[in-house]
């Protein structure tokens, strides 16, 4: 049986071409061979994603239709937010996605595997986890959940293609310098890991760790259909 790691898609995003990237996503789930036993999303799958109590965004019909043929297959959905898609509070539940919270660690066919977005882990600078902590901040979301969508979300998807501009050079992952790196060698120390797999830095990583461990990095969907799957044996990415 098969497993498949996702990351980082950030549908929506108003870069290169977001109705063929949505396209591809939803194609490729719907290709997903039948002995797929459980696919794990690990956060920015939307770009900006905000619901109200009684109204999610609107569009994404290609995707959740695929997802939804998915689990009526039988194959378990878990996701976890991410940086951009915080605000998740219910509706991926409704569908039938399992929410799970990072650092996660579940067994898989004998392997252990660590698991999550990323941000955040191992520490970050302080402006960053200021703005985490606005984001996470539960009077703060009520305050947001006053301001009409038509607004809310023109804020929101501004603030996001903003971020992604300013970030658009692909970055260079430093190894042993990165505070994910620290993390993953520290937590490596007191669990038994086979298999670190994150997103949040949309560059590819494949490195071992001091305790023999490998640290995975999906790369971000802006130009590929980047996935890591584990067969039950190996681990492999495309």
């Amino acid at each position: 049986m098969k497993t498949y790691f996702i990351s980082d898609v950030h549908l929506g995003l108003q870069v290169a071409d977001p109705a063929a990237r949505e396209r591809r996503f939803a194609d490729f789930l719907l290709s997903l061979p039948e002995d797929t036993d459980a696919v794990y999303l690990l956060g920015d799958i939307w770009d900006f994603w905000y619901e109200y109590r009684d109204v999610v965004p609107k569009g994404y019909v290609r995707v959740f239709s695929a997802l939804q043929q998915l689990m009526d297959r039988g194959v378990d959905v878990y996701f976890f937010t991410g940086n951009h898609d915080i605000w998740a509070y219910s509706y991926f539940e409704e569908l039938g996605m399992k929410r799970l919270v990072q650092p996660y660690v579940v067994e898989i066919a004998g392997k252990k595997f660590c698991l999550g977005h990323g941000d955040g882990l191992g520490g970050a600078p302080l402006g960053y986890r200021i703005i985490r902590s606005i984001f996470h901040c539960r009077p703060l979301q009520v305050m947001f959940s006053t301001l009409h969508p038509w607004f809310a979300y023109r804020l929101g998807n501004a603030w996001s293609r903003h971020s992604r501009l300013s970030h658009n050079e692909e970055y260079v992952f430093k190894g042993e310098e990165e505070p994910l790196y620290r993390f993953a060698s520290d937590f490596e120390r007191s669990h038994q890991v086979d298999h670190f797999i994150f997103g949040h830095y949309h560059t590819e990583v494949d490195m071992e760790l001091p305790g023999g461990a490998r640290l995975h990095i999906l790369k971000d969907w802006m130009h590929g259909s980047p996935y890591i799957c584990f067969d039950g044996e190996s681990v492999y990415s495309a």
